[in-house]
Formats: structure tokens, sequence, C-alpha cells
């Protein structure tokens, strides 16, 4: 392929990048190395300045379920602007509402819906409704967690062994900022807990005046964790039984891990779920939903019962048709088998690839997204990735596969997906990579 830019040219982008940037990048979760400017992106393959071609497991931070710039949903947009659809900011659009019965049908828990731009935005909202609801203030995260980037979440997801410290057997661990300029009474009234322990879930919700418990029902932000046999259950049974919301972020594991998410996998029904990224394959739009009794506060007759939700831009009629476009696709059963077949040619090839090689990997997985762990046994929690895993042979890995076009993230524990727009020729190629590059390392 035609290189489009010349080297000289990039160093000058990225010169000028850090100049009108803050941070040289927007968002800083993308702030990578190698710095690879990327130009455009098909299916499962993205492209370079340079026109070298990679097969793309990072998905953008998993949204692009059905790949990259999907051609069904693509022409959905596009009929959307041709039929001079608008944002008009005054009462309610049949998309939206198409939209709210669509997503009321398909996830059993969700008895209301409202619409949001981003998952942040939705787990912000969740958090408000909580407190409105319960009349009290703190909440409990789960360590390792991911919930956005507001005050009330903006703890480091992978933080250092030595600043988290040691397992404990019954209790939380320190609000680790993962930004600058969160006041310390956000801080106090948060209180962070391992995944999978329900023991020091019981006694924080019975110590404080707990309005939630916010978790991912599978920890998709340092890999693939999955919850132990009744956990789940567990945690929405003790917030039940001390008046607490039990909040699924389902932003990450919505979609990609069942049609009706996670909690459809698992048979569980939290109060409220959030959900993002896959909704609507790239496009941003981010929805929060559940029990009719707290949604419904958010139109509450009583002023000061009422919780606010407003954005001009929530429900923008782009992203709420590239929404009905993904989830009318995502209801052929076909797409879910595809994906399964082709995921697990891809597990199965790479747990092959590590056996012959001789090195302890474990392969976690839910659906089509995964994680390889250079440990001898799955994680469980935040812990046992941090004592276990492999960082340095991680990042390793990671690099020598972008150079040979295999781009995962090089982060070390992140998520890879799989998606709709993977082939058995990618996967095949992938393996063929995985064991050039192990060979070398």
């Amino acid at each position: 392929m035609t290189s489009t830019l010349s080297s000289s040219q990039l160093a000058a982008a990225q010169q000028e990048a850090g100049k009108y940037l803050a941070g040289g990048v927007v968002s800083l979760n993308r702030k990578v190395d190698p710095n690879i400017m990327f130009s455009s992106a098909k299916g499962s393959k993205m492209t370079d300045i340079y026109g070298k071609e990679y097969i793309d497991y990072h998905a953008a931070f998993a949204p692009h379920l059905l790949g990259h710039n999907d051609d069904r949903v693509n022409q959905a947009v596009i009929n959307a602007i041709k039929n001079n659809l608008s944002l008009i900011g005054s009462g309610a659009s049949y998309l939206e509402i198409q939209l709210a019965k669509l997503l009321c049908t398909l996830i059993p828990s969700l008895e209301l819906i409202q619409i949001t731009n981003t998952g942040s935005e939705a787990t912000a909202h969740a958090i408000r409704l909580s407190r409105a609801y319960t009349g009290k203030e703190h909440i409990i995260l789960i360590a390792g967690g991911y919930n956005g980037w507001h005050n009330d979440v903006s703890r480091a997801v992978m933080p250092a062994a030595e600043l988290i410290g040691p397992r404990v057997k019954s209790g939380e661990y320190a609000f680790i900022p993962s930004s600058a300029g969160i006041p310390q009474g956000v801080k106090d009234r948060i209180h962070i807990i391992n995944f999978n322990d329900l023991e020091s879930a019981e006694k924080i919700l019975s110590s404080y005046p707990v309005a939630c418990v916010l978790t991912e029902p599978a920890l998709q932000n340092i890999g693939v964790v999955l919850p132990n046999t009744g956990y789940l259950q567990g945690l929405i049974s003790l917030c039940e039984q001390y008046d607490a919301v039990c909040i699924f972020d389902e932003v990450k594991t919505g979609f990609r891990s069942a049609l009706g998410g996670y909690q459809q996998v698992a048979g569980v029904t939290p109060h409220l779920s959030v959900f993002g990224k896959a909704i609507a394959n790239g496009y941003p739009l981010g929805v929060i939903g559940g029990k009719k009794e707290i949604m419904e506060l958010f139109d509450a007759k009583d002023p000061a019962k009422r919780v606010l939700i407003a954005g001009t831009y929530n429900a923008h009629p782009l992203n709420t048709t590239a929404a009905l476009a993904t989830l009318e696709i995502l209801q052929d059963p076909m797409v879910y088998a595809s994906l399964e077949a082709v995921s697990g040619l891809l597990y199965d090839g790479l747990e092959t690839i590590f056996r012959e090689k001789g090195m302890p990997v474990v392969i976690s997985r839910n659906g089509s997204a995964s994680c390889t762990y250079f440990m001898e046994a799955a994680p469980r929690d935040l812990h046992d990735i941090l004592q276990n895993n492999d960082f340095k042979f991680d990042m390793a890995y990671r690099r020598a596969l972008i150079e040979e076009g295999i781009y995962l993230i090089p982060l070390a524990c992140k998520q890879s997906s799989v998606s709709y727009a993977h082939t058995k020729e990618d996967i095949y190629q992938t393996l063929e990579m995985n064991r050039k590059v192990l060979k070398k390392l």
C-alpha cells in the first residue's frame, strides 16, 4: 500500500499534537507507546498513515462489536442525514421512543430508561439516582473497576501493589485517585473493595449509609475477571438487605457478553444498569435504566425528590439511528454464533501455542472479550493480577505483536476484543504471528 505521510511529516504532526492538544492526545487513556497514528479502519482492520495494515483487537476500548464502519450501521446514519433528521431539542422524537421500547424489550431489568452520550454520564446519573432514592450518600466501588471519569468514580484502575496494599480479609482499600482535583469530602464517601468479596461488601454496607454498589458484572478494564458462582446475586441480595441500590456497569459487558448483557448470562436482575460502547457500534451513546420506582425520580412530582437529567445532545438522531441499526443486527442469532465460533478458534489456538511453549498462561474470556494473563490461574480480583501476572512480558508480547501487524493496545492486562467482522483468515494470521513473536521473546 502507498504511504500517505512521510516520517518527517508524521514527526511534525505529533509535534503539533503536543503544541495544541493538552497532553498531545484526546482522552489521555489513548496515550500509549508505540504512538502509532492511524488513518482509517474498516471491519477487522486498521491502517496507519504509512499504509501498514493491522488486525485490530483493541476496537477503540471495545465499542466496535460489528467491526469498524459496519456498512449497515453507516447506511442507516447516511439515510438519517438524507432525510434531514436533526437535533430538535423539544419533545420526544420517534427514534428515541423506538430505542427505549427496544431496550426495555431486550433487557428485562430495564423498566424505564434514559439516554445519554457516554457511559460516564450514565454512571454519574446512576449514582445521583441512588442517593436520591435511598437518602444516603456513601458508595461502594470495586478495585480494578472503571466506571468513568467523574469525581465519585475516579480511582486508579491498576494501582501499584505497594499503593493498594495487601489483601484484606474483610474491609476496604484506600481511594487512590486517578485524577487531581477530587475533593477530600468525595473520597471520604467512597469505599473500595475487591471483586468477588461478599464478606467485605457486607461489612461496608453494615457500617456506613451506603446508597449504592457500582460494579462491572465482569471486570473488563483489567482484562477479563469473571464473577464467582453466586457472587452477583449475593451482591444484589446484600444491597436489598441494607437498602442500597445495586448498579451494573455494563458499558463494556453489555451486548458483547450477550444481547441482554452479562446479567442475562448470569441470570440476575440488578436494580439499575448502564450501557454504552457496543450499543451503537462506535457512535457515542449511553443508556441508564432499571426499576421504575427509581427511574421515575427523573420526573418526580415533588421538586425536592426530582433528579436532574439534561443534555443538549442526548439521543442525537444520528447516534440513536446507529444504536437502532446495531441492535437490529445483533438480534440475528447468527451474529453471536459467528462471534462465538471465531473467538473460540482464537482462544483454542492461543492455548495450544502457549502450551507448546510451556509458558504459565491463562486466557480468561467472556464471549468475544478476552485477556491473556501470564500467570498460573485465572484471576478473581485485582490482587491476583498484581501479585501474579508477568507485566514485563505482557508489554513485550503486545509490542512484538504490534510490529507484526496484530494490534493489541500496548497496556498490560487490557481486554482483547473480537468483532463480527473478524474472519477465520484473520485468526489464522493472528495465530501465525503469535508463534513468530513467541520464538523471539
